[in-house]
């Protein structure tokens, strides 16, 4: 098995323990694969393995990843859309998982309108109210629900959250809570948080997608942890 075949199946198992010790089924959550340190190798690699959901943080990734992958990938664009790069960005992703601007999202609308598109989107919270990222506060969601759920081209399937890295695990489960607890009162039902360091914590508190990149492609420990 190539190492990144090895890291899939590691992935997996250690999302369905993480669900287990929750009572939850580990295949309600859905690994999503962080391609921006590799390229199309590993992404026919990752497909292999039956991993059919990838992402890139850059709109700018978009032609250089998607085209000659395999066919049923869905992409995500995990990072900010900045509402110049929208046109493009709809040629190359098919999700767009950190709207954090209403007018990112109502210029999403309108150049989804032109192409008679309908996208799925999430919204990205700034649960840890770090300066360094983006996202509306908690205290903003249920405005910004009101105003995005207008646009009738965006599918609002749910929120998206980014932890401080290194953060201590009573930080960290907080952070996680609190944007399950947001989607729960919204009536959301897809909650994208949880990364390589803290994956697990993020399915135990109720992360349906985990975006995993840099633990898929490091060489494998000898044992599983």
């Amino acid at each position: 098995m190539s190492d990144i075949a090895v890291n899939v199946t590691r992935i997996r198992e250690r999302i369905h323990r993480a669900a287990a010790r929750t009572g939850r089924d580990g295949n309600a959550v859905r690994l999503v694969a962080v391609t921006k340190s590799v390229g199309p190798e590993e992404i026919r690699t990752l497909w292999a393995c039956g991993v059919r959901e990838m992402a890139e943080n850059r709109v700018e990734r978009g032609p250089i990843v998607v085209p000659g992958s395999p066919e049923g990938i869905t992409w995500r664009l995990i990072g900010p859309l900045q509402r110049r790069k929208t046109t493009e960005a709809l040629q190359w992703f098919h999700a767009f998982d950190a709207i954090d601007r209403i007018a990112a999202a109502e210029t999403l609308q309108r150049r989804c309108e032109e192409q008679n598109l309908t996208v799925p989107v999430l919204l990205e919270v700034n649960v840890s109210g770090e300066a360094s990222k983006h996202g509306f506060s908690p205290a903003e969601v249920d405005g910004v629900l009101r105003a995005v759920r207008v646009l009738d081209r965006l599918r609002v399937d749910g929120l998206m959250t980014m932890a401080p890295w290194g953060a201590e695990e009573t930080v960290l489960r907080n952070i996680f809570r609190t944007l399950r607890q947001l989607a729960d009162d919204n009536g959301l039902r897809e909650v994208s948080m949880g990364m390589s360091d803290d994956f697990e914590i993020a399915v135990e508190e109720g992360s349906t997608m985990v975006r995993i990149g840099r633990a898929l492609f490091e060489t494998p420990r000898t044992h599983t942890p």
